[in-house]
């Protein structure tokens, strides 16, 4: 079974920058992979088959921050473009906006995700993050 939990967090200064970048890399990537899809389905009339490791080369910013943040954003624009071509009653997937809530996905693969006496802890962040858990 799987489980989600939310959190409200209080990062320091440095959490939030690097909480900063993991947003805006994985709402650039988002868009980026679907303009590419648009453009190729234009040009071709065949959906591409894009991930972001094919974007890293040349958009070397994205390495510093967590590669499965990043394929989560690849996992829910092929969800929301499938869903588009297998019933076009629903919306076409839309580009992220910077404005509104802010979020990611992650996965805790091998203990990289650990939540002890009031910290979390992250992948490719260095300190722990105070926490107070969120009841729904």
């Amino acid at each position: 079974m799987l489980r989600a939990y939310k959190y409200r967090i209080y990062p320091t200064k440095e959490q939030q920058e690097y909480f900063a970048k993991v947003f805006g890399c994985v709402r650039f990537i988002y868009n980026k992979m679907l303009y590419d899809k648009i453009e190729h389905y234009k040009e071709t009339g065949k959906m591409l088959y894009n991930t972001p490791a094919q974007y890293k080369q040349e958009y070397t910013f994205l390495k510093e921050v967590d590669s499965l943040a990043l394929a989560n954003a690849q996992l829910n624009l092929e969800k929301a473009y499938k869903n588009f071509f297998r019933n076009t009653k629903l919306c076409f997937p839309k580009y992220k906006k910077k404005k509104g809530r802010q979020s990611y996905t992650t996965n805790n693969q091998n203990g990289t995700v650990t939540l002890e006496d009031g910290f979390l802890k992250v992948p490719k962040l260095e300190t722990r993050i105070k926490i107070k858990q969120h009841r729904t």
